[in-house]
């Protein structure tokens, strides 16, 4: 059975908040999942960030959520993702300086991993990358790397008002990376996480 420890991060934007959900040993490696804006009430618990780290655990990943600058009992301030991506990025090298890595977010934290994934790349330590309604209609995400694009799930709702999926697809279609619709959902996959969580499972399993 998984387990969850409460830790505390010592990251470029402060002392973070966050949560490390432990998979059964030995895990496949570190899966980190970053979470929506910190200024329309993102945070770590969102509940599509805990379907997307559950269907990490019971893939068989480690999984790390944790709250962004000035989110939750974190330090800092919001930093349009450019702080964020540097918090990711050392979160990993802390806590994961060796082997197998994975990528996810929603939303900004989706965008937020965008960036994160460009810096990292070209790098066999990422095995999986889990996309859930980019932001793209605010910020300029960065392509996904070509070398990635088969290890990379772009999912988004066709009923998306926030970002919306003729937005996505305009930001895909240059990379030529498939994005994943799942009808009528809506930003937030109400009534539609567990489909969700069926999508990244089988991602995962791949």
């Amino acid at each position: 059975m998984a387990t969850q420890q409460a830790l505390w991060l010592d990251l470029p934007g402060g002392r973070h908040q966050a949560v490390l959900d432990q998979a059964v040993s030995p895990a496949k490696g570190l899966a980190l999942v970053a979470h929506p804006h910190p200024l329309f009430g993102g945070t770590m618990d969102n509940k599509v960030v805990q379907t997307l780290s559950r269907a990490f655990i019971q893939a068989g990943w480690d999984c790390l959520r944790f709250n962004f600058r000035g989110v939750g009992q974190s330090e800092g301030v919001y930093d349009e993702g450019r702080g964020e991506t540097d918090d990711v990025l050392e979160a990993l090298r802390q806590l994961a300086p060796a082997g197998p890595v994975a990528l996810a977010g929603f939303s900004f934290g989706a965008f937020v991993i965008c960036q994160a994934l460009a810096r990292l790349s070209p790098s066999e330590r990422i095995h999986k990358v889990v996309l859930v309604g980019t932001a793209v209609t605010h910020f300029n995400p960065s392509p996904v790397p070509d070398a990635m694009h088969d290890a990379t799930l772009a999912i988004h709702g066709e009923s998306d008002d926030t970002v919306a999926l003729s937005a996505v697809l305009r930001w895909a279609a240059p990379q030529a990376l498939p994005v994943t619709v799942v009808p009528e959902g809506g930003h937030f996959f109400h009534g539609q996480l567990p489909l969700l969580k069926s999508l990244v499972l089988r991602h995962l399993r791949a």
